[in-house]
């Protein structure tokens, strides 16, 4: 038996010199990705976090793709400025979209593109990087950091730190992760959070790390508080009790200063690799699934003597109702 020519695919996505459509301002850009099903209709898959301030985007959020090698996978990456917190983008500024399949984005690895508008036109200079990578490790890290001593960037009050993890490739620098802003704090704790192995150092624990610390500013000009670089060896050395720390090194400020030390310190406390266990992990260690069904028969529904009622209680024997029950109790018949 042929085995099945399937896998998990990571992209990750960037932007550079997208339209510009905020007055007083920069675009805050977001990316939405879509698939072709097979009766030519595009349905969303996900979206990125919004990127305030930016024409020139680094999403940290990565898009996982089950990969086919026998089939065409069309792809549609839109980019959009967010003005506004509703979840429908027909309100939004459009910046520019790429159509593509998953297998040209696969063959490239890192695939560079114009992006064009609605009618095909060109999108201004903007184009959309693509880099894609096969998922091979499923353990994610967690983190637990924090800083003290952090120099002070803001005229009034104080800075405003958020960290970004950077990944090496043989390109550069890859975004792997972007922690939440604590605002006017120099020294800040940030919530727990998670970083995928495989987005971090595709699995090799002695494979660079490079961390930035930046003070957050609405403009979109943030500005850098320093930088260090590690590996996931040295980071797992962290505990609670004895944290791994590293200085937090601005380099033009170290060369015009002649006693500069750091521009403060991070410190992490946790730095944890655990298996990230997948549905069928769940299901082949034991984990049963109960199937119950609730019907609330509201008045709104309708008589259900008659054919538009959900209820209708037909000759044959069969409502919407009905046929939902049967549908989803014939997958999980084989769990419960």
């Amino acid at each position: 038996m042929a085995a099945q020519c399937v896998t998990k695919v990571e992209l990750t996505v960037s932007c550079q010199n997208l339209l510009d459509k905020d007055i007083g301002s920069k675009s805050d850009p977001l990316c939405v990705l879509l698939m072709n099903s097979s009766n030519s209709q595009w349905y969303e898959m996900e979206r990125t976090e919004k990127v305030q301030n930016c024409l020139n985007p680094k999403f940290a959020k990565k898009f996982v793709i089950d990969y086919y090698f026998e089939i065409v996978q069309k792809l549609k990456f839109g980019i959009y400025d967010i003005d506004n917190k509703t979840v429908d983008l027909s309100d939004d500024d459009f910046l520019g979209e790429l159509e593509c399949t998953l297998g040209q984005v696969v063959s490239s690895r890192k695939l560079t593109r114009p992006l064009v508008l609605k009618n095909k036109s060109p999108a201004g200079k903007g184009t959309i990087t693509i880099s894609a990578e096969e998922i091979k490790d499923n353990r994610v890290v967690n983190f637990e950091v924090e800083a003290r001593k952090l120099d002070n960037k803001d005229f009034f009050g104080k800075s405003d730190p958020y960290l970004e993890f950077f990944k090496q490739t043989e390109s550069g620098w890859q975004l792997a992760h972007r922690t939440e802003v604590v605002n006017n704090n120099l020294n800040p704790t940030w919530r727990p959070f998670q970083i995928p192995l495989q987005s971090l150092c595709g699995g090799d624990l002695e494979k660079p790390i490079k961390v930035d610390c930046y003070d957050y500013d609405n403009d979109g000009s943030h500005d850098l508080i320093g930088s260090f670089e590690t590996t996931m060896t040295r980071l797992q050395e962290a505990s609670r009790t004895s944290p791994a720390e590293f200085d937090c090194v601005n380099i033009k400020k170290k060369q015009k200063k002649k006693n500069y030390k750091n521009s403060g310190v991070v410190s992490f406390k946790l730095c944890q690799v655990v298996k990230r266990y997948t549905f069928l992990d769940y299901i082949m260690g034991g984990c049963q699934i109960n199937f119950t069904v609730a019907i609330d028969f509201t008045g709104s529904n309708g008589d259900p003597r008659t054919p538009q009622s959900l209820h209708y209680i037909s000759p044959q024997g069969v409502n919407e109702y009905l046929s939902a029950i049967w549908s989803v109790g014939n997958v999980i018949q084989d769990y419960d």
